[in-house]
């Protein structure tokens, strides 16, 4: 799920961090990414044909600083952004709130993986200890490596459906936020405890 501007409600939001400071179009590009944590990544072809209507209307000027072209808000341009504060603020609780959602879809699905961890890691065990008790006595090496095979196998199919889910919710319009990746990180790193703690028995 990604934010939906609102007709009038990015143009509005470029003349609102064009009164901050002067900016190029590419830096608009990542502030706009940036300000809605990753969730919105507007293209080319979006925000210059704005900036050149709003250059039309008056409310913004160009300059060419060698490569780059330059924009800044006019006093035009404040004055619509100081009469329109009610409407940013609006657009900006949006945005958060978009934000939240797609980091607690994030979070659900490490969770549901998480989950699905667990339970193949208690199998997995369960599975080792009567294999073990099955196994001859005198070659543990050869069941190890058996059982390192099986490991492997299991390891190799939890990464693929958290790969598969994640750019399945990229694919429906939906983008990673840092507190989204710092989720996943935070849930590996319990998964690799996890392991550690089976391995040890």
């Amino acid at each position: 799920m990604s934010p939906v501007f609102s007709h009038g409600d990015l143009r509005l939001y470029i003349l609102s961090l064009l009164a901050e400071a002067p900016r190029h179009g590419y830096d608009l590009m990542q502030a706009l990414t940036e300000r809605t944590g990753g969730t919105y990544s507007p293209s080319a072809g979006t925000i210059y044909p704005r900036l050149a209507k709003l250059e039309e209307e008056g409310l913004v000027t160009k300059t060419v600083d060698g490569r780059k072209t330059v924009y800044e808000i006019t006093d035009a341009g404040r004055a619509e952004v100081t009469s329109r504060e009610g409407d940013l603020e609006g657009i900006q609780a949006g945005l958060a709130d978009s934000v939240r959602l797609i980091a607690d879809e994030v979070r659900g699905s490490v969770r549901d993986a998480m989950r699905s961890l667990r339970a193949d890691l208690a199998a997995a065990s369960r599975d080792e200890r009567e294999q073990a008790d099955r196994a001859p006595a005198h070659d543990p090496r050869a069941l190890s490596r058996e059982q390192l095979h099986r490991a492997d196998a299991a390891i190799t199919e939890f990464r693929g459906r958290v790969r598969s889910e994640l750019r399945s919710h990229v694919a429906r319009g939906g983008e990673l936020t840092a507190s989204g990746v710092d989720a996943i990180e935070s849930a590996l790193q319990q998964a690799s405890e996890a392991v550690a703690r089976a391995v040890r028995g």
